[in-house]
């Protein structure tokens, strides 16, 4: 037995592989990774967000892979805390083991659950491919102590934002890894496994320690160095001492974050920032979005939005370092704030977000520019009245509703005839249209654009799908 356990210690090693067919840098980003003491290695940018053929969004499929008792559980539950707000579906390898037949659980003994026949893969792969389209599924339900599936129960799971999948053997098939946007292998040392894996089967599946040990020499181990084993390599992020590994799950997390706010667009164009989304924005983009609220509601909601984007957008602006004196006689090192500011809205959906620029930046100076539409391409300047020093400020450019891009291209090019340079102006929308910023980016790479959120498009009539409606008139209640 302890040749057995000692030469279940194989190959080890942690980190990242760069050569992962699924990792990906844009363009704009360079490899940026987080090491610490215990040998984490992690990437932070990389990893694309799935996109389905139809342009819409695909769920993040995550693969959590690692020899028995590894502490995969750990990581799948304190990932799933984390992501909290976001919808995350469990999937677990262990619900696919084909049931034991009437002859087979006579000699369950000499079965291995550890094989990758052992387990039904296409059932699996029909399961994830409902789940990856938006689908809900019925996942089986093993029953560990007579080695069968409940025929008549299933765990149900609905569509979600993230799919963890998780098992001993996820990695071993090409077409269950080829699902995976994200692969995680968890390592252990193998004395700590099998420890835990005797306390795991004695106290839950009601074995005795000596079945679980011959299982472990016979099966369980080789079967680790055979398949489980040769799979890490397959691994875009290893983490070593499996759950006890805060600081590596802390920083998958954050990853995993980033990916799920942000837009393909952003990727396309560096100078894109969407607000990150959580449940609460998502709820207020629902209620200003329902045709049906009443003003009242409808400006109170747009207003928390806007605020929202506000503050997103002043984070982007440059700051100067600066020490004060805290009321305990200790010195702080902060920040101070940028001081040469105005703000610019285009009349008359613009002067909706005034307010909460106000409220962010005491006594700023705000500027109007008025077009008026001619056709769908074309707009013609009415008025404009903005700050004799513009040109000496950062610009932050209002309106709610980033649709064609043509009134937005034409006030740029207003404040850069008034000496604005374009790297100075930030333009910040509630919702924007994806042919509304190629168009601004295309032309003004050099600008920002913070928006809540990104729509499918544009229909014939050039609104905004699927919008807010003609966002003026349900603002000041004109509609």
């Amino acid at each position: 037995m302890e040749d057995a356990l000692g030469s279940a210690v194989g190959p080890h090693f942690s980190g990242l592989r760069l050569d992962s067919r699924r990792l990906s840098l844009s363009p704009s980003s360079s490899p940026s990774r987080s090491a610490s003491g215990n040998g984490t290695l992690v990437a932070a940018p990389g990893l694309a967000f799935p996109k389905a053929e139809d342009g819409t969004r695909k769920p993040f499929v995550i693969g959590v892979c690692g020899g028995t008792a590894s502490g995969k559980t750990t990581v799948c539950d304190a990932i799933i805390q984390q992501l909290h707000d976001h919808r995350v579906a469990l999937v677990n390898q262990d619900s696919f083991y084909h049931g034991l037949t009437e002859e087979q659980s006579e000699h369950v003994q000499d079965y291995n659950f550890d094989h990758p026949d052992a387990f039904d893969t296409d059932r699996l792969l029909e399961c994830m491919g409902k789940l990856t389209s938006g689908q809900s599924v019925n996942i089986p339900i093993y029953d560990f102590k007579n080695h069968r599936r409940c025929s008549e129960k299933f765990r149900k799971v609905n569509e979600s934002d993230v799919i963890i999948l998780e098992g001993i053997l996820v990695f071993h098939d090409q077409r269950v890894r080829d699902l995976m946007d994200m692969k995680i292998f968890v390592d252990a040392d193998a004395d700590t496994r099998l420890a835990r894996r005797v306390r795991r089967d004695t106290v839950k599946r009601g074995r005795d320690v000596t079945s679980v040990l011959e299982q472990y020499v016979r099966f369980v181990k080789p079967a680790f160095d055979a398949f489980v084993l040769p799979s890490k390599k397959y691994a875009d992020v290893i983490i070593p001492r499996g759950g006890d590994n805060l600081v590596a799950i802390d920083l998958i997390v954050q990853h995993i974050n980033t990916k799920l706010g942000q837009h393909n667009l952003c990727k396309a164009y560096p100078n894109v920032f969407v607000v990150h989304t959580t449940f609460q924005i998502r709820g207020m983009h629902t209620l200003i979005r329902d045709k049906n609220i009443t003003t009242p509601d409808f400006v109170f909601y747009s207003d928390r939005l806007i605020r929202l984007v506000v503050e997103h957008g002043l984070g982007h602006l440059p700051f100067t370092e600066k020490q004060v004196v805290t009321p305990t006689g200790s010195l702080y090192m902060g920040v101070d704030f940028c001081k040469k500011l105005c703000g610019v809205s285009i009349i008359r959906s613009g002067e909706s977000m005034e307010n909460a620029l106000r409220a962010c930046c005491k006594g700023i100076k705000i500027g109007k520019i008025l077009f008026h539409r001619i056709g769908d391409n074309g707009q013609q300047l009415i008025y404009h009245k903005l700050p004799v020093d513009i040109a000496e400020r950062h610009v932050l450019l209002l309106d709610p509703v980033l649709g064609t891009g043509n009134s937005a291209n034409q006030a740029i090019e207003l404040l850069m005839s008034k000496g604005v340079p374009e790297d100075r102006i930030i333009f910040l929308t509630l919702v924007s249209a994806p042919e509304g910023i190629h168009c601004v980016c295309k032309r003004f790479p050099h600008l920002k654009i913070v928006t809540s959120e990104i729509d499918s498009g544009l229909n014939d009539e050039y609104r905004v799908i699927p919008g807010l409606g003609e966002y003026g008139d349900r603002y000041f209640g004109t509609d």
